[in-house]
């Protein structure tokens, strides 16, 4: 493993959770990529699960909807509970997360896929929309599964958006049980470096394919509650910027666009992140950017890993294949969740 191929904020020997990363010799380009990742098959998934809605805003009734995959219940509170989040358009039900829950699932650990608001079908759960600021949701998850079950130890995982989000509340909590971990691939921490980097040329068709899904969501959200959302006024949106502009802003209690990327930025908060953390992020991410200043604080803060491959594109990281399989970020992730939780896989009662 060379300084070109990883690095890695500890500048000793790679730690044993982590592996180099070596791409499929066919996808040595962060399009191929993320466009392959987002489609490449994978074994049926057969994990049994128990759905749940969870009260998130008592102000409105908000709720999100969790699909919980729970091991034995005599050792389920001391089990790792691992809770995923999607990433912008994305529901619990995306490849990735699968993929990786059913990883999380064989390593003895309780499994709760979360779906951001409006999303894997639950639209009529809330009024609102969602955004990448909302990480109280993800805190609300957390609060009422620990409040039911006694759950001793939970690690958030997020990809993309939900990256942001995880790493938010990881920032805003600083160290509060029973958060003892946070794992992140290719986090959405700096809004506005993102949503400028989807409106470049070369990146216009993931903007469209994004815009397309939101603006359909948005539509679909004004049917259903015509006294909140004004479906006529808005005009054309033609890029993410414009979408935030225009509905995020508005209709989410920010001033604009800008305002918005400023608080809703888990980079205002990572300094402060006080748990074990990994911040996973390929050098080809077609969109994903990070500001200087953000990876400043990133490689200033003790308590994260940050690893950066040259290649993977976005959320994918499709290996030549191995033992582990081509799906390396989900291997790693969950091997760096059992090394800094120091967790086993428990014999059932």
């Amino acid at each position: 493993m060379t300084q070109a191929d990883v690095l890695v904020q500890a500048p000793e020997a790679p730690p044993d959770w982590l592996t180099a990363f070596e791409p499929h010799p066919w996808l040595r380009n962060g399009h191929l990529q993320t466009i392959v990742g987002n489609f490449f098959p994978r074994p049926a998934f057969r994990l049994p699960a128990v759905a749940e809605t969870v009260e998130v805003d008592p102000d409105d009734g908000s709720r999100v909807l969790c699909h919980c995959h729970w091991q034995p219940e005599a050792v389920r509170a001391r089990r790792l509970t691992t809770v995923l989040v999607h990433g912008l358009n994305g529901s619990s039900s995306s490849r990735y997360i699968l993929g990786i829950a059913s990883l999380a699932w064989d390593a003895g650990m309780n499994v709760i896929r979360m779906n951001m608001r409006n999303c894997g079908g639950s639209d009529a759960l809330t009024p609102t929309l969602y955004h990448s600021g909302r990480s109280g949701d993800v805190g609300a998850v957390v609060r009422h599964f620990t409040e039911r079950f006694g759950l001793e130890r939970v690690a958030l995982v997020g990809y993309s958006m939900g990256g942001n989000l995880v790493l938010k509340l990881a920032g805003e909590w600083g160290i509060r049980a029973p958060l003892v971990a946070v794992a992140t691939v290719c986090p959405a921490i700096d809004l506005a470096a993102g949503a400028n980097a989807l409106h470049e040329p070369g990146n216009r068709v993931y903007e469209w394919h994004f815009l397309h899904a939101l603006m359909q969501r948005f539509h679909r959200k004004a049917e259903m509650f015509p006294d909140v959302y004004r479906n006529n006024g808005v005009g054309p949106v033609r890029s993410i910027r414009e979408f935030d502009q225009k509905i995020i802003a508005p209709y989410c209690g920010f001033q604009d666009a800008d305002d918005y990327y400023y608080r809703a930025a888990g980079a205002r908060v990572i300094d402060r992140v006080a748990v074990p953390s990994l911040v996973l992020l390929a050098q080809d991410d077609p969109f994903i950017r990070l500001f200087p200043e953000t990876r400043a604080r990133i490689l200033a803060n003790p308590h994260i890993d940050f690893v950066e491959p040259r290649y993977g594109g976005h959320c994918a990281f499709l290996s030549r294949g191995s033992a582990d399989g081509m799906h390396w970020a989900e291997v790693t992730v969950v091997r760096y969740l059992q090394a800094v939780t120091e967790d086993t896989v428990l014999s059932a009662a």
